[in-house]
């Protein structure tokens, strides 16, 4: 349970507007979650190396009272985009130190939000925020400590979202940032994706501050990291989740299937997960068929499917996403969609899936050139 609700105090209540409130609050909880015969000492705004101040110094005392400490940098809001800076500065203090006691570097804020914590662990930071997300390491004295607060903001309000890749508007301008290679202004993601110009600002806005992509001031795209763009979309997409889907059985086995597949001219459909991601990346043999349709009725009917509440080997989806049908590929007579679209449906969808995906976005990365244009 974290200290703020043992008290008695929901985190909305704690306003936590100025640096210094929000750094008391984090290293608070910090000391809070220290093994026993562990101190802490935190001295606000020194002097580090005679240069200018760090917001704080935390001192750690081990049991056997070896001493480390953490240069600590507090922010209201620190997003993806920041992180190298942030952390750039705050290694240059901790090397100016004239000290033999070790020196890690420490980012609090009063919220992180999971990339941004994951982009603070990816550099060796350790950070602590005011809902009680925590991971502290330190070699000398050894300690690894780490606790979860919110997953949430619990202070933002009302109002357009701008943590979300949600929706299909969304799915078109990631698809096609993954699927493009840069450069790309604005106004061309806008026209490859057929995403209105307003709703392509606001997810590159977005994914900026998520440093998922990065931008020329008041220019083009110049880099897409489109293995955390796609990782970052499965977060607000899924197979099912986002779709209407019903399980079914194909009686025969999945050689049947894509024996009909193959023949199917009169509607629309689209295979991905395991019987696509096979063609790119074989990782075993796939016990699951998963096909976007446009008409699951008609689509139950062509393929001879029986609906299942158990035991099924193939899962149907229709919805919103036509994106699903953008830049599908012919391969072995079958209808395929696109890399990037099977990499988001393993991601999120039922079983092994997960561990196909990561061998999908594997060949994904040694192969970029073989399907990205």
């Amino acid at each position: 349970m974290a200290s703020n609700e043992r008290r008695g105090v929901s985190w909305e209540e704690l306003p936590l507007e100025r640096e210094r409130d929000i750094l008391r609050e984090a290293m608070r909880l910090v000391e809070t979650r220290l093994p026993p015969a562990w101190s802490a000492r935190v001295d606000e705004a020194p002097r580090v190396g005679g240069r200018r101040r760090a917001d704080a110094v935390m001192t750690l005392t081990a049991p056997d009272g070896e001493r480390g400490r953490f240069v600590v940098e507090a922010k209201r809001l620190l997003t993806p985009r920041d992180v190298p800076q942030v952390l750039l500065q705050l290694n240059d203090l901790a090397h100016s130190q004239h000290s033999t006691m070790p020196t890690a570097t420490m980012v609090v804020a009063r919220y992180l939000p999971p990339s941004t914590r994951a982009r603070l662990e990816e550099q060796g930071a350790s950070y602590a925020d005011a809902t009680g997300n925590v991971r502290i390491v330190l070699n000398r004295p050894a300690l690894f400590l780490r606790d979860r607060g919110a997953d949430k903001d619990p202070w933002r309000g009302p109002g357009r979202p701008r943590g979300t890749l949600k929706g299909p508007s969304a799915a078109r301008i990631v698809r096609a940032l993954a699927d493009c290679a840069p450069p790309l202004t604005v106004p061309e993601l806008a026209g490859r994706s057929g995403a209105s110009l307003g709703a392509t600002y606001r997810v590159v806005e977005f994914l900026e501050r998520e440093a998922i992509i990065e931008r020329q001031h008041r220019g083009p795209i110049v880099d897409v990291e489109w293995r955390r763009l796609i990782e970052r979309w499965s977060e607000d997409y899924g197979f099912q989740s986002s779709n209407l889907t019903v399980s079914c059985l194909q009686p025969r086995g999945l050689g049947a299937l894509t024996n009909t597949l193959r023949a199917e001219d009169e509607s629309r459909y689209a295979l991905t997960g395991s019987l696509a991601a096979v063609r790119f990346a074989p990782y075993a043999s796939p016990r699951l068929a998963m096909i976007y349709v446009d008409d699951l009725q008609q689509a139950i009917e062509h393929l001879d499917l029986r609906p299942v509440s158990t035991g099924a080997n193939v899962l149907l989806a229709a919805g919103e996403y036509d994106v699903v049908f953008d830049r599908t590929l012919d391969i072995d007579g079958l209808r395929i969609v696109a890399p990037s679209q099977i990499a988001v449906d393993l991601l999120t969808g039922p079983g092994r899936s997960a561990a196909e995906a990561m061998a999908l976005l594997d060949w994904m990365q040694a192969h970029e050139s073989e399907w990205r244009q």
